[in-house]
């Protein structure tokens, strides 16, 4: 069983708005701290200077207090800071002339009322300048118009890619390999559309609508378009291999990351898994990509060769 109620070591320093006291009390259980009728009752379960016991103490304050205390637990002690109801300096900090055994001042928080005075007139100039620099900063008209363009944009390119990517994976349950010679031609149109309107997030970087280099999006928007309007689209013959759905798939994979975190981002929300793979699921995927891209790109130029030199199949008559 528990031992008696005892008073742990109090420790408190005062502002010109707030008291803070600091309770010597580690590993602290179901602490019951109210203020009524300004009078602050603690109780807890902790391990202080008498062991592992139940403490407690009053406190009845020298002037008025807010009667919601703030309490912040840590491993070694318990922190309370008090609201004054008027902001002054209070030469004592409980009713009673004479100061409890348990409670004393606390040194790395204490100040004098002149330090404190300083301290609070800093603080309010560093509000008042804070808010000149904010006011000097130009208010954006456009600012909502904006957001809901991003937003509009990548949720409309989550949905395409999303499309592709179930309507790959569906068709690879359903046929197997055989799936993977017609995925130009039943997710072609969509990644078309996809990757015309990927061209503007390079004007989106250009005009300063979002934080991404101009030069890498160039990169990466004419790399794969390249791929996909001027290698592809030009070799009907090519449409039809196996690799194309390597890289349509890891395309897509990449963009079911990458557009909701953005949308994300544009209504400041943050989902921690999906931040996640933002920046982990590129590092598999990008190589995977870039290697269906050269593998691609290669057998097209092979292709071609070959059909320079020896020109086209011809069919055997019946």
């Amino acid at each position: 069983m528990a031992g008696p109620s005892l008073r742990p070591h109090v420790h408190w320093a005062q502002r010109h708005r707030e008291l803070y006291l600091r309770v010597e009390l580690s590993d602290v259980q179901n602490p019951d701290i109210t203020i009524a009728d300004n009078v602050l009752h603690f109780k807890a379960q902790g391990h202080g200077a008498k062991g592992d016991n139940i403490y407690e103490f009053q406190i009845e304050f020298l002037e008025p207090v807010e009667p919601k205390p703030v309490c912040r637990v840590t491993q070694r002690q318990l922190n309370i800071t008090v609201q004054k109801k008027e902001s002054n300096w209070w030469e004592r900090l409980t009713k009673q002339e004479k100061r409890p055994l348990f409670l004393a001042p606390d040194f790395d928080r204490w100040l004098d009322e002149s330090d404190a005075e300083m301290e609070l007139k800093e603080k309010e100039e560093e509000k008042i300048n804070k808010m000149k620099i904010e006011s000097r900063v130009p208010k954006d008209p456009f600012k909502h118009l904006k957001k809901g363009y991003l937003i509009m944009y990548n949720l409309v390119q989550f949905l395409g890619f999303s499309w592709i990517f179930v309507n790959m994976t569906v068709r690879l349950f359903i046929l197997g390999k055989d799936s993977f010679y017609d995925t130009f031609h039943t997710t072609g149109d969509m990644m078309y559309f996809c990757q015309t309107l990927a061209l503007m997030e390079i004007m989106n970087s250009l005009i300063g609508l979002v934080r991404s280099p101009l030069r890498t999006t160039v990169v990466q928007i004419f790399g794969r378009n390249f791929v996909l309007f001027v290698v592809l689209g030009s070799l009907e013959e090519m449409q039809s291999k196996p690799v194309v759905f390597f890289m349509f798939y890891f395309w897509s994979i990449i963009e079911l990351f990458r557009y909701p975190y953005y949308m994300l981002s544009c209504i400041g929300i943050e989902w921690k898994p999906l931040t996640w793979l933002r920046y982990t699921a590129w590092i598999p995927l990008y190589p995977l990509g870039g290697l269906a891209e050269g593998v691609y790109i290669n057998f097209c130029h092979l292709y071609k060769q070959r059909k320079q030199h020896l020109g086209p199949k011809k069919r055997k008559m019946k």
